[in-house]
């Protein structure tokens, strides 16, 4: 198993090119300046330039003023911001990979045309100019050249997003905009066609190579082609559907994925704010829900072979507390805010794609772990567990904007407790000597990454047969800067951190400090807001987590596409299955 994080990151040896491109931009120059300026097509150049300068009208001066302007330099730092901010921001997960690709190829594409400009001094055409000439090379152009990187990298953005008709309007008109600028540089008496040729080269070229190097490891949200409907079988679902969180359309796309995976008998239940499993205990038990609005058409149903799962952490972790031990697999359609436990299990964020690619691979057993505290049922968790900071967020996090703009919202709503009040608390592990602490959170993870792949626990993994916990304690701006700093430096490419064991480790100055141990006791000294996978709970001054080892049985998709390690999965599936048999002995 495998944190999110570490699920598709590659090394970008393409970009290691990028100097070669640089290099033989600047050769192209050299030569277009030099042996080659006599020779044709070059030779002809000077004609282009003062043909289209002896055809200019009103309405192509200000057409070609406006295609300019679109690839100017503040236009496009501009949109390139905007664009890697909503790529952050505006998905339910933030788009880390896709917004890298733009920021990187905007970037290098100048910072290549800037460099060949050191080498290459070409003078503009000898034309009546419509533009102020900026003190720099007219070979390349780089309107051009941002333009494609800018406009050309939004275009395979959409194509991986788009479908149908929509798509091929949006990538064509993108496309069009670079040879547009291209010939508005002509037309204004900027550049000589070579210029705007080897531009457009210079943009595709970064484009190629950015894109070889980080978009492979970010997952396309479109969904695969449909497997073949599978044979007639008598396997058995139930789907627990939150009705919020997942519509009516992806509900229908579920039933037709089960449908093709030889689920031909599915029971649908919806979660309540009562029961957020959706009655799934009785199901299992093949007992009758209470109560029964009406008789089931399909009658009772008999021995379960799945759960699926369509909702969020929430939902999921309701339902992984009912199946925990009984050795039924559960299935996970994200269909919530975070989706943390389906992000860290290396799923699809498109609800449907995961459940199909999940049904296509196998299942194994992972960790859960057993909470309990002052006003606390026994439970159970599978992503994480915290007090303080964290749980004040999730608590006064607007539902509202929850649901506009998913989990942006929480950030707004963590700004409003970075003053709060350090606690206080004393940690016990594995029923050693109590720690006395202060802290402004807790955390105990059975996984460790957060949105994004943040690893807030990188040692955390949910077969490892334990938990992770992590205090964080930040003072002032510079522990804030030096926290955030640390994590991110721990996201794909950055460093990795040794294995804590049960042994104490501290980072970022002391502002985290680390944990390991199969059960954990927490005493506050004061009542503290508390939260479970997403989840509010009351405040109160106790929490005592457990780990159960391979407890629940979940579908994920083949080691080839998420990079889990064969070795791992079959040891965790077999475990996984001693446990299911232990059950039902």
């Amino acid at each position: 198993m495998t944190n999110a994080h570490d699920v598709g990151a590659r090394p970008g040896r393409a970009l290691l090119l990028l100097p070669v491109q640089a290099a033989l931009v600047a050769a192209l120059g050299l030569l277009a300046t030099g042996p080659l300026t006599h020779h044709w097509p070059l030779s002809a150049e000077d004609g282009v330039n003062r043909a289209l300068a002896d055809h200019r009208d009103p309405s192509a001066t200000a057409l070609t003023d406006w295609m300019s302007l679109v690839a100017n330099t503040q236009t496009v730092i501009a949109l390139t911001l905007l664009c890697v901010l909503g790529l952050l921001l505006v998905p339910r997960a933030p788009r880390w990979w896709e917004a890298g690709f733009l920021a990187v190829s905007v970037a290098a594409q100048s910072a290549i045309f800037l460099l060949v400009t050191l080498v290459v001094n070409r003078d503009r055409p000898d034309v009546p100019r419509l533009d102020g000439a900026p003190p720099t090379s007219s070979f390349p152009s780089g309107h051009v050249g941002a333009s494609m990187a800018l406009y050309g990298g939004l275009a395979v953005l959409a194509f991986r997003h788009l479908r149908g008709v929509r798509r091929n309007l949006v990538v064509g008109f993108l496309l069009l905009i670079p040879p547009a600028v291209a010939f508005s540089r002509l037309y204004r008496g900027m550049h000589h066609p070579s210029d705007v040729v080897v531009g457009l080269l210079n943009g595709a070229c970064t484009l190629l190579l950015v894109g070889v190097a980080l978009l492979p490891a970010a997952r396309k949200d479109e969904p695969a082609p449909e497997p073949e409907p599978a044979a007639p079988g008598t396997r058995r679902a139930v789907v627990v559907r939150h009705p919020h969180a997942c519509g009516d359309e992806t509900a229908a796309r579920v039933r037709d994925v089960l449908r093709r995976h030889g689920y031909a008998e599915q029971r649908w239940t919806e979660t309540t704010p009562e029961d957020p499993s959706g009655a799934l205990a009785a199901h299992l038990t093949g007992t009758d829900p209470v109560p029964v609005p009406a008789p089931d058409p399909l009658g009772p149903l008999g021995p379960v072979d799945l759960v699926v799962v369509c909702g969020g952490d929430g939902t999921v972790r309701a339902c992984a507390d009912v199946a925990a031990g009984t050795g039924v697999p559960l299935a996970i359609v994200p269909c919530g805010t975070g989706n943390l436990l389906a992000r860290n299990l290396g799923l699809p964020v498109e609800p449907v794609a995961a459940l199909r690619e999940s049904l296509s691979g196998r299942a194994a057993g992972l960790d859960v772990a057993r909470i309990e505290g002052d006003g606390l049922a026994p439970t159970r968790f599978a992503v994480m567990a915290g007090a303080g900071f964290d749980a004040a967020m999730v608590r006064d996090a607007s539902a509202r904007l929850k649901e506009r703009l998913g989990w942006a919202a929480y950030v707004l709503s963590a700004a409003r407790h970075l003053r709060d009040p350090r606690m206080r608390l004393s940690i016990r592990l594995d029923g050693g000597a109590p720690l006395e602490r202060r802290a402004r959170m807790v955390v105990i993870g059975n996984v460790g990454s957060l949105q994004g792949g943040l690893p807030l626990l990188p040692d955390a993994r949910p077969d490892s047969g334990r938990l992770e916990v992590v205090l964080l304690d930040p003072r002032g701006v510079t522990g804030w800067l030096a926290t955030a700093g640390y994590l991110v430096s721990r996201l794909p490419g950055g460093r990795t951190s040794p294995a804590s064991g049960t042994r104490e480790r501290t980072a970022a100055h002391g502002a985290l400090e680390y944990f390991g141990a199969a059960r954990v006791d927490l005493r506050f000294a004061r009542p503290q807001p508390r939260e479970l996978d997403g989840d509010v709970l009351p405040a109160g001054t106790r929490l005592t987590a457990e780990v159960e080892p391979g407890a629940l049985r979940v579908c994920l998709p083949a080691p080839a596409r998420t990079g889990i390690p064969a070795g791992t999965g079959k040891e965790v599936a077999e475990h996984g299955h001693r446990d299911a048999r232990t059950a039902a002995q």
